[in-house]
């Protein structure tokens, strides 16, 4: 299996939402945190705090309109519980990336641990590498539409 499928598997199990509302990062997080799906043992509030918190020690946006959000430390307990949620933002915001583009979409990663979240990143970072798959994310492509892409470009 490889690592862009295990990327597919954790974007269908973390959903993609259209047209969140949120002026700053802090608004857009607050939205997100009550629509993504989270286990018992974990709260909105919990998942708010811990993007927001990471988000005052440096900018999740990674340029081309991307952001990346995450804790600083992990949230879930158990592999299978990690998911990536793609979220577009129904308005851009600035969130100070390095190539000084207002951020239209976001991946939130909800990690089991720190080897899980770096394989995870580099996974991602490899896909927004290619042209094809930064065209989906432009035109707000939905689940099924991102999935199959990923798959196509392993």
């Amino acid at each position: 299996m490889s690592s862009e499928f295990d990327i597919a598997r954790l974007i269908h199990k973390g959903g993609v939402y259209d047209n969140v509302e949120g002026d700053t990062p802090e608004g857009v997080y607050r939205n997100i945190s009550t629509m993504i799906p989270l286990p018992a043992y974990t709260t909105a509030e919990s998942v708010y705090d811990a993007l927001t918190a990471r988000e005052r020690v440096l900018s999740t946006a990674v340029g081309n309109g991307i952001a990346l959000p995450h804790a600083r430390a992990p949230i879930m307990k158990s592999e299978d519980e990690q998911q990536v949620c793609i979220i577009y933002l129904k308005n851009p915001i600035d969130m100070k990336a390095p190539d000084e583009r207002r951020v239209f979409v976001m991946f939130v990663l909800l990690t089991f641990n720190s080897q899980s979240h770096l394989r995870i990143l580099s996974s991602l970072v490899t896909l927004f590498r290619k042209p094809q798959f930064r065209k989906l994310l432009e035109k707000h492509a939905g689940e099924a539409e991102l999935l199959n892409a990923i798959r196509e470009l392993d």
